[in-house]
C-alpha cells in the first residue's frame, strides 16, 4: 500500500498554488494564494485553505478509494436530504495514487459546540428519512459496502465489564447498564432493514449553527449499507439521546431501531472511555466524558417493552 509522509504546510501551499494556477491561468508566485493551516492535532491530513475551503488529503490508497467514492456518493445523496452535503471544487492526486478533495466549507459550528434546537431535530429527521430514500442499488453501484449488523448482546457483555472498571475509577455508575440478554435479543437488527447510513455521525461531522439548526453533514467516506440504528447511535452521541430518538421517530423509525441505536451508543461510549483511561484508545478525555453523558441521557421510550413486528419497515 502506498503510504505518504505527513504533509507539511509547504506541501499544501504548492498544491494550492497549482490549483489556483489551473483555475485562473495565472502564476501566483512563491508567496501567492490564500493562507493555509492544519485543522489541528489528530487531523494532519486536513487543512484550512483561507476561510472558505478545506483541503482533505488521503493518507493511503484505501482512504483514497473512499475519498473518490465519496465524490460520487455525495451527488447521489444531495437531492434526498435537507441539509448541506459538501461540494468539491477540485479533486485529484496530491501524491502518486493518493487522492485529495478541495471542498467548500459549510458555515457553522459543530454539534460538540452548539445544542440542536427543535427545528434542528426536524433537520436531523429529514437527514435520516432522506438516507432511507436513497436507492440501495444505486449506492451499491458506486461501491458503497454492505456491513453486517453488530451483535448488541456481544457489545453489552464487553460494556458490562468496562462499566465495572469505570465504576472502580469513579467515572460511571455500573448499575445504569441494566440491559439484559433477553432485552438485547429483543433489540437485534431486523432482517431486510438495510439502508444507506452515514456511519460516522460524530459531533464534529454534524454542522450546527448558533440558532440550533443543522446546516450540514461532513465526511461521507465511511458510508455503508446497513443497520439504520448505527446512525441513530451516532446522533445519540452527537446531540444527546432524547434529540436523536425524537429525530428518528419523526423520520418514521419505530421503538425497536430507536432503542437499539440508544444502547449501541451507550455501550460504545462506555467502552471508549474505559479504553482511553486504560491507555488503549486515543481521544480527548473531556470529549469522551461529554459523549458518554449525552448517550446516557434518559428518554421516555425506555419504558416501552413490546414492539410491533413491522415498526421499522420503511414506508
Amino acid at each position: 500500500m502506498t503510504q505518504a509522509p505527513t504533509p507539511t504546510a509547504d506541501t499544501v501551499r504548492r498544491l494550492v498554488r497549482s490549483l489556483l494556477k489551473e483555475s485562473t491561468g495565472r502564476n501566483t508566485g512563491e508567496d501567492g494564494g490564500p493562507d493555509v493551516h492544519s485543522v489541528g492535532e489528530g487531523h494532519e491530513h486536513t487543512w484550512w485553505v483561507g476561510t472558505r475551503q478545506v483541503l482533505r488529503l488521503a493518507p493511503d490508497q484505501d482512504a483514497s478509494a473512499r475519498r473518490r467514492r465519496e465524490l460520487r456518493l455525495r451527488d447521489l445523496v444531495r437531492p434526498h436530504v435537507p441539509v448541506t452535503v459538501p461540494v468539491s471544487v477540485a479533486h485529484g492526486d496530491w501524491a502518486p495514487g493518493l487522492a485529495y478533495t478541495l471542498d467548500t466549507v459549510v458555515p457553522g459550528g459543530t454539534a460538540d459546540e452548539h445544542d440542536v434546537s427543535a427545528v434542528g431535530e426536524a433537520d436531523l429527521a429529514g437527514l435520516l428519512g432522506g438516507l432511507r430514500a436513497v436507492p440501495v442499488r444505486q449506492a451499491e453501484a458506486l461501491g458503497v459496502p454492505r456491513t453486517a449488523p453488530r451483535s448488541l448482546d456481544a457489545l453489552r457483555r464487553m460494556a458490562v465489564q468496562a462499566a465495572e472498571r469505570l465504576a472502580t475509577a469513579d467515572e460511571f455508575d455500573a448499575t445504569r447498564l441494566h440491559l439484559t440478554p433477553p432485552g438485547a435479543a429483543q433489540l437485534a437488527a431486523q432482517h431486510g432493514t438495510a439502508v444507506l447510513t452515514h456511519h460516522g455521525l460524530t459531533g464534529e461531522h454534524v454542522v450546527v449553527s448558533a440558532d440550533g439548526r443543522v446546516r450540514g453533514v461532513l465526511d461521507w467516506t465511511e458510508a455503508a449499507l446497513g443497520d439504520p440504528a448505527e446512525d441513530i447511535a451516532g446522533l445519540a452521541v452527537a446531540v444527546g439521546s432524547p434529540a436523536a430518538v425524537r429525530a428518528a421517530t419523526l423520520a418514521g423509525y419505530g421503538p425497536r431501531p430507536c432503542l437499539r441505536g440508544l444502547w449501541l451508543a451507550r455501550c460504545d461510549t462506555v467502552l471508549r472511555l474505559a479504553g482511553h483511561l486504560e491507555g488503549r484508545a486515543p481521544g480527548s478525555l473531556p470529549l469522551l466524558r461529554s459523549r458518554l453523558r449525552r448517550a446516557w441521557e434518559p428518554i421516555l421510550l425506555e419504558r416501552v417493552t413490546e414492539f410491533k413486528d413491522d415498526d421499522e419497515t420503511p414506508p
